[in-house]
């Protein structure tokens, strides 16, 4: 590649570690010197900065004046100052500023979808769909899920729609026994007990505390010592904690926010999803690549990422949630062989059908289009 580097305006709610952010950071890495990027997160949060390496990257403050459509008159203003070669904004958060290179006629611009917070977990909202709609009409689209897909096409009316699915380097979270007992012994995780882990941003949507319910709940075999491993951090930290606390013979270990995961996940015995919506998270790649057998709610494409016979661990959303989630947990541990089965065939997956090389080149095609519009 030829000439000075391409500026990429990458515009997020948050850029903290969670699963789009850490994604992109290894974009950015992916890409290299032949991009620079300029990334606008607009909770002020930039801890996935970290994971970028020592790729071109700056920040911009998002700085609205007071006022009614402020926010899509900042962006216009960023726009006009930083002349982007592509816009990326993420998710319904950055819709200020995907209005505002709609107001501009920007059509050098690409759209995330990831998913939806606990207030849409249930049920979309009409008005944002109706947005949507609009503001995204004639633009590109990036989801990670079949289902999302779905959604875009059927219900926001979309037609430049690209599935792609998360990938990640199979091979960097390997299993590593010695890592993992390491990693137990410094967070006084017991050597003999039975790790649930669970990896994510600490947000209501996550609904950890159905997993902490679970666990405490569960028919774990006789002589089994459940312990929870918990990796991640943010504001319902405090209110989990507090759950923990109240159930008597389960240890659950909070870690905070993790920059190497690889011991993590190899200091676990399975892995745990017990989310309200999700869409194809990383983790549960990372889990997988792990060779981690897996007990998950039934929700956005975690089903169709697991190969068949690892799905058993996969139950509904309804009432009883939380009876069949601690069911899931308590077979994998009442038969390791087979949970170690299940361990292997997903990692088989991952290394066959969801590289990081499949993914950054996928990107790297819907990004090289919307540049030459």
């Amino acid at each position: 590649m030829s000439g000075s580097p391409r500026h990429l305006l990458h515009v997020f709610s948050t850029f903290c570690a969670a699963g789009p952010q850490v994604r992109t950071a290894l974009l950015m890495r992916a890409f290299g010197a032949g991009f620079r990027h300029t990334v606008v997160a607009c909770d002020g949060r930039t801890e996935a900065v970290d994971l970028a390496g020592g790729v071109d990257l700056r920040l911009r403050s998002f700085e609205p004046a007071p006022g009614p459509m402020a926010a899509v008159r900042f962006f216009r203003r960023l726009l006009d100052e930083e002349q982007p070669d592509l816009l990326l904004t993420y998710n319904w958060g950055a819709m200020d500023a995907v209005l505002a290179a709609r107001t501009t006629r920007l059509r050098r611009h690409v759209h995330h979808e990831d998913g939806f917070n606990a207030d849409e977990a249930e049920r979309l909202k009409g008005r944002r769909n109706w947005t949507r709609r609009v503001s995204l009409f004639g633009r590109d689209l990036v989801v990670p899920s079949s289902k999302l897909e779905t959604i875009a096409r059927r219900t926001w009316r979309l037609s430049r729609v690209h599935l792609i699915p998360n990938g990640i380097d199979a091979d960097r979270l390997a299993l590593d026994p010695a890592a993992g007992a390491a990693f137990r012994a410094a967070h006084g995780v017991p050597a003999d007990a039975f790790v649930v882990g669970a990896v994510g941003h600490l947000r209501p949507v996550k609904n950890f505390g159905r997993l902490i319910r679970a666990a405490a709940g569960a028919p774990w075999p006789e002589g089994c010592r459940p312990h929870l491993l918990i990796v991640g951090a943010g504001p319902e930290e405090s209110a989990l904690r507090s759950e923990a606390d109240r159930r008597d013979g389960l240890g659950v270990t909070f870690t905070g926010h993790l920059e190497d995961l690889r011991p993590a996940y190899s200091a676990m015995d399975a892995f745990a999803l017990s989310s309200d919506s999700e869409q194809q998270p990383v983790s549960l790649l990372e889990a997988m690549a792990a060779g981690r057998p897996v007990a998950a709610t039934d929700v956005g494409d975690i089903a169709a990422t697991l190969p068949p016979e690892a799905r058993v661990g996969v139950v509904p959303l309804g009432p009883a949630v939380e009876d069949h989630l601690g069911g899931a947990l308590a077979a994998l541990a009442s038969d390791p062989a087979r949970a170690a089965t299940l361990g292997a065939a997903g990692r088989a997956r991952v290394a066959r059908d969801f590289s990081l090389d499949a993914m950054v080149e996928r990107y790297r095609d819907v990004y090289e289009s919307a540049m030459a519009r």
